[in-house]
């Protein structure tokens, strides 16, 4: 799973990484320690156009009777999408990237009951590119003036060869590559879709073990990610 990440870039240096043509997410403070229901940078196509925004991480469907849902839908599993009726509208219509520095992975240990975690980036330190859906959100029990609320999930997959030894899942990291074809809003070709959902080549990514810090949202500054040594005793 992914859930907590970094997100320390800029919306200007985001918006030369992923091509947008629009900006509309404001300054906003680097986070070295994301968690659930944050305000997070997504690229995502609105009317011919890339833009990008920040939107409430924690996928809450139209249905829903209130936001707490989206707590238990941070992640979506990409073998489940098409057939999930949380995931499977946004799978083929509400297609974002969502863009990140790096994440944090917590390992079990033998014979620890608490887990190391772990951070993990690209070697080359561009931002990542995690494959996201988003929705829209209302109270309808409040009618049609209510607010609208825009929120996300991030895919996740199988581990690549760097990741196996810690966790059994992983984000979907997509290559630039695929950027147009998953952003394609009228490309609802789910069978083709589904199969860019796959990890990461695990030669581009590096990672290191650090401190305990990180297992508390109140713990937010570059700190989290210095080096730490694996209790292995």
């Amino acid at each position: 799973m992914c859930g907590r990440y970094v997100s320390v870039s800029s919306p200007t240096i985001l918006a030369e990484r992923f091509h947008v043509e629009e900006v509309r997410a404001g300054a906003t403070e680097a986070n070295y320690n994301v968690t659930p229901r944050a305000e997070v940078p997504v690229v995502a196509q609105s009317d011919g156009r890339r833009v990008l925004d920040l939107v409430r991480w924690g996928l809450v469907p139209y249905w829903a009777k209130d936001l707490s849902v989206g707590d238990r839908m941070i992640n979506a599993r990409a073998e489940r999408l098409s057939k999930s009726n949380a995931y499977k509208r946004p799978f083929e219509r509400h297609r974002c990237i969502v863009a990140a520095d790096g994440f944090y992975e917590w390992q079990a240990l033998p014979g620890k009951q608490q887990k190391q975690p772990w951070f993990v980036r690209r070697r080359d330190r561009e931002p990542l590119a995690f494959a996201g859906l988003w929705a829209i959100w209302h109270d309808r029990a409040l009618g049609d003036e209510a607010p609208r609320v825009r929120t996300c999930t991030i895919i996740t997959t199988e581990p690549n060869d760097l990741m196996r030894p810690i966790h059994d899942r992983m984000p979907v990291i997509l290559p630039e590559s695929v950027w147009d074809t998953w952003l394609d809003p009228d490309n609802r070709d789910v069978r083709s879709l589904g199969e860019l959902l796959v990890p990461a080549p695990s030669e581009e990514f590096e990672r290191w073990p650090v401190t305990t810090l990180v297992n508390k949202p109140v713990n937010n500054g570059p700190e989290l990610l210095e080096p730490a040594p694996v209790d292995s005793g």
